[in-house]
């Protein structure tokens, strides 16, 4: 079976099992690179080539070429069918694709499918100020499994800092925590620590402030951190597992 395909729709559910009734655990992006392992009529079951996730999507766009060579910045872009004539559709942050055609304003990316100019970056763009991607899903709804401006979950909001610098970063939390190096000389909070609690993570904005997607507030968020810290292991008591930071 041949492997090596690129999602093209908007974005997709992965699911656990081969059912839209079973546990939705990511999703996938515009052109983001998978390999087949099974499949039927409805269904075929992925390994994703950037983080190794493995999981369920519906049997259809997808490509088994595309030369990515773009990537959209923004939260959210509008797609448009025309240059001027904007759709209800979007592409979501990170998401990448091929230029087959431009105007002055405007990339054409598939049939009747065209982006803003000022929307999108060369595929090779690195952007190291992770505070202001973080703060792009500022009040983004708390979804569980997400990573995209429709709905994000806690380890997708920090993964996706790592993934549009096109850098390794695993996708689940407890693998994060793994794969992060312990700082165990912190004494106090900085800019770029990262908080690590079982099944959560959170990133500081500064000694003071972090940011996180907080099921509890039911969207991404700032809090104090030393409240947070204190907030989560009052309700569901849970103390810090682990500190990082983010090094890029």
């Amino acid at each position: 079976m041949q492997n090596n395909f690129y999602y093209t729709g908007q974005f997709a559910n992965i699911y656990k099992k081969s059912s839209k009734f079973s546990e939705v655990t990511s999703q996938i992006l515009y052109g983001e690179k998978f390999k087949i392992l099974s499949k039927n009529k409805n269904w075929i079951k992925i390994k994703s080539s950037y983080d190794n996730y493995i999981g369920y999507i519906k049997n259809n766009k997808y490509k088994s070429k595309l030369k990515l060579t773009h990537k959209i910045f923004r939260l959210k872009a509008n797609i448009f069918s025309k240059p001027n004539r904007k759709t209800k559709k979007f592409l979501t942050f990170g998401s990448k694709f091929s230029i087959i055609n431009k105007t002055k304003n405007y990339v054409k990316f598939e049939k009747n499918k065209w982006l803003r100019k000022k929307d999108i970056k060369k595929i090779d763009h690195i952007d190291k100020n992770y505070i202001k991607i973080f703060k792009l899903f500022l009040e983004t709804k708390y979804t569980w499994g997400g990573k995209t401006y429709d709905g994000i979950d806690c380890s997708a909001l920090l993964q996706l800092f790592f993934y549009y610098n096109n850098s390794f970063y695993p996708r689940d939390t407890k693998d994060q925590i793994r794969y992060s190096n312990k700082n165990t000389k912190i004494k106090l909070f900085k800019k770029g620590d990262i908080i690590f609690w079982k099944g959560h993570v959170a990133i500081c904005l500064n000694s003071k402030q972090l940011i996180h997607a907080y099921g509890p507030e039911k969207k991404v968020i700032i809090m104090p951190i030393i409240e947070t810290i204190n907030r989560i292991q009052r309700t569901v008591k849970l103390k810090v597992k682990k500190i990082s930071r983010i090094k890029y």
